[in-house]
């Protein structure tokens, strides 16, 4: 199953990607974060539905310094074939 959110606010330059990543690999998720030329964070991760919910719940609010303000979630029955999570430039 594939979660993928988009996260708008103040979510670029603050170490939301870097954050992402840290919480993808302590669930066991796999997928990538990117930043996008309108100034939001996408995820696209990777799993099982009773890791992706629990994954969901603590990288919502973003690390400190980010200001989440919309969030924007869906849930796409199909794998993405990933073997790791990445942050993708």
């Amino acid at each position: 199953m594939l979660l993928r959110i988009i996260f708008a606010g103040k979510v670029q330059g603050v170490g939301f990607r870097k954050f992402v990543k840290k919480k993808a690999d302590e669930f066991g998720v796999k997928g990538f974060v990117r930043n996008l030329p309108d100034g939001t964070v996408e995820v696209l991760a990777e799993g099982d539905e009773e890791t992706l919910k629990p994954f969901f719940d603590a990288i919502e609010n973003g690390p400190p310094l980010a200001e989440v303000n919309g969030i924007r979630y869906e849930f796409i029955e199909k794998d993405g074939g990933f073997d790791e999570f990445k942050i993708e430039y």
